[in-house]
C-alpha cells in the first residue's frame, strides 16, 4: 500500500488547482533518461529471522576499521572518547529531550546548554556563545552573515587556507544574499599571505575569515590578520576544525577576533559517515544581537533560586521569517551536551595534556615520514597535529598500495586543489601510537 493516503480524486483535484495535467508533468524538468520507469528492481520481502541473517552477511563484507591504521583528518578526527561521555549522553532524560520551546519546563536542557556555552567561551576566549549550530561549515557561513549585518557592507574576504568545504558553504550562503566572497592566497609556509591582505582589504569588506590551525594544519598569524582587518573597519572571523589545538595555543579571542566559529566533532563525537557534527559559534558581547540561534542564560526566580532561561531566541519560529537572523539554525542539542560532557571529563589539565600528546606524536611522524626518499614537507609553517607531505609518487597509486596494507595514509589534496595534486594531508592524534607511525614509514619506504 502506498504511504501517501491521497485518493485518485484527491490527486486530480490538487493537479487541477495548480494547473498541471498530470503528476508526471511535475517532473518534466528532470531529463527523461534520468527518471525511473517501472518498479524498482528490489528482491521480495524476507521473514525477520532470514532478514537478520542476510543483513549480518552483508555487514560482514564491510571492512572493519579497527583493523586499519588511519591518518585521516581534515575536519573529522579520530579521538578517544571516555566511557563516561557515552554513558551520560545515552541517558533517557538527555537522549530524548528536544529543543526547549517551553523553556520554563525544560530546566535540565537549558542548564546543559548554559554549561556548553560557558565551556565554548572558555575554549575560544570569547564573551558569548550560542546553543550550537549544525557543523563547522554552517557556523562559518553564519559568522560571515553576522559580519554583513554588523557592518552593512557587501563583501567577505576568506583565506584559501580555510577548509575548502567551509568556503563552498560560505559561497552558497553569500550568493543567496547578493554578497561577494573574495579569496586571498596562502604563502609557501602554508599560511595566509598577509602582504596580499593589505593590498586587497578595503572598506568594502565586512570581514576577514581565517582558520587556525588551517586546512593544511598550519598555525596562522592571527595578530597580523587582526591588525589588517581592523585597520579597514572589518571584523576578524577566526575559524577552526580541530578545537583540541586550543589546549596549547592561545584562543582566537586573545588575538582580538570578533567572531570565532568552528567544528566541535573532536569533542567526544565519533567519526561516523559525515555526522552528526557540531557547529560552534562565539562572539564579542556587542555582536550578540546579530548572532543566530539560541542563547541560554542563568538568573534567579522570585524565590531567589537559580533558574535558566532562553535569553535570546531570534529565529524563524518566533518572529517573521524575513526578520530572522537565520532560517537554518537549529542547535545540535545532543552533540552540544556531548561536547560539554567530554570537556568536563577531561578538565583543563587533561585537555592540555591531550593536546600536547597530539602535537608531540604529529611532530614525530613529520620527522620520520620526511626521512623517506621522495617525500618532503609541502609547507614550512608551524603545525599542531596535521601536516602536508609532497610525494614524488602518484598519491592515488600510493594510497591504493597502502590500503592493501590496511593503512589509510591521509587525504589526497588534489581533489580540492589541482596545484596540490602531489600532496597528502596527514593527521596524527593520540589514537596513533609510535608503532603505527613506524608502520606507515616502513610501508612508504617499501612502496617508494
Amino acid at each position: 500500500m502506498s504511504y501517501i493516503p491521497n485518493t485518485d480524486a484527491d490527486i486530480e483535484a490538487m493537479l487541477k488547482d495548480i494547473g498541471v495535467p498530470s503528476a508526471e508533468d511535475l517532473f518534466s524538468h528532470i531529463p527523461a533518461e534520468l527518471r525511473l520507469k517501472g518498479e524498482l528492481s528490489l528482491p521480495g520481502p524476507l521473514p525477520e529471522m532470514e532478514l537478520v541473517d542476510h543483513l549480518r552477511e552483508m555487514s560482514g563484507a564491510n571492512a572493519n576499521i579497527d583493523e586499519y591504521v588511519s591518518f585521516l583528518g581534515g575536519g573529522a578526527y579520530h579521538h578517544f572518547i571516555p566511557a563516561a561521555v557515552s554513558y551520560l549522553t545515552s541517558r533517557s532524560e538527555f537522549l530524548t529531550s528536544y529543543t526547549p520551546y517551553q523553556p520554563e519546563v525544560s530546566q535540565g536542557t537549558l542548564q546543559s546548554i548554559f554549561e556548553y556555552q560557558t565551556l565554548m567561551c572558555m575554549l575560544t576566549g570569547m564573551d558569548v556563545s550560542n546553543a550550537s549550530l549544525y557543523d563547522g561549515a554552517t557556523a562559518a557561513a553564519e559568522a560571515a552573515l553576522m559580519s554583513l549585518r554588523t557592518t552593512r557592507r557587501s563583501r567577505v574576504l576568506v583565506s584559501r587556507s580555510v577548509h575548502p568545504q567551509y568556503r563552498e558553504v560560505m559561497k552558497t550562503y553569500l550568493q543567496s544574499n547578493d554578497c561577494e566572497l573574495v579569496d586571498v592566497p596562502y604563502t609557501e609556509c602554508g599560511a595566509t599571505d598577509v602582504d596580499e591582505l593589505d593590498k586587497i582589504l578595503d572598506n568594502s569588506f565586512a570581514s576577514l575569515v581565517v582558520q587556525s590551525p588551517n586546512f593544511f594544519g598550519v598555525i596562522e598569524d592571527l595578530a597580523a590578520c587582526e591588525q589588517a582587518a581592523h585597520g579597514v573597519g572589518a571584523l576578524l572571523i577566526a575559524s577552526f576544525s580541530e578545537p583540541l589545538a586550543f589546549g596549547i595555543l592561545k584562543p582566537p579571542g586573545a588575538y582580538g577576533a570578533d567572531i570565532v566559529c568552528g567544528e566541535g566533532q573532536s569533542l567526544g563525537m565519533p567519526v561516523g559517515f559525515g555526522g552528526p557534527y557540531l557547529g560552534i559559534l562565539t562572539c564579542k558581547k556587542q555582536l550578540l544581537r546579530t548572532m543566530p540561534g539560541r542563547v541560554a542564560g542563568r538568573t534567579v526566580d522570585i524565590r531567589g533560586r537559580t533558574a535558566y532561561v532562553l535569553t535570546l531566541t531570534a529565529r524563524e519560529q518566533h518572529i517573521r521569517r524575513e526578520k530572522a537572523t537565520s532560517n537554518i539554525c537549529t542547535n545540535q542539542g545532543l552533540c552540544a551536551l556531548t561536547a560539554a560532557a567530554y570537556l568536563a571529563s577531561l578538565g583543563k589539565r587533561g585537555f592540555r595534556k591531550l593536546a600536547v600528546t597530539n602535537h608531540e606524536r604529529a611532530k614525530y611522524a613529520k620527522r620520520e615520514i620526511t626521512k623517506v626518499k621522495g617525500i618532503s614537507l609541502r609547507f614550512s609553517g608551524r603545525t599542531f597535529n596535521e601536516f602536508v607531505i609532497k610525494t614524488s609518487s602518484d598519491p592515488a597509486l600510493l594510497e591504493k598500495k597502502l590500503l592493501e596494507k590496511k593503512i589509510l595514509p591521509g587525504i589526497r589534496l588534489g581533489r580540492y586543489n589541482e596545484e596540490l595534486g602531489d600532496c597528502i594531508l596527514v593527521t596524527v592524534t593520540e589514537m596513533n601510537s609510535r608503532e603505527e607511525i613506524d608502520t606507515l614509514c616502513r610501508a612508504l619506504k617499501e612502496i617508494a
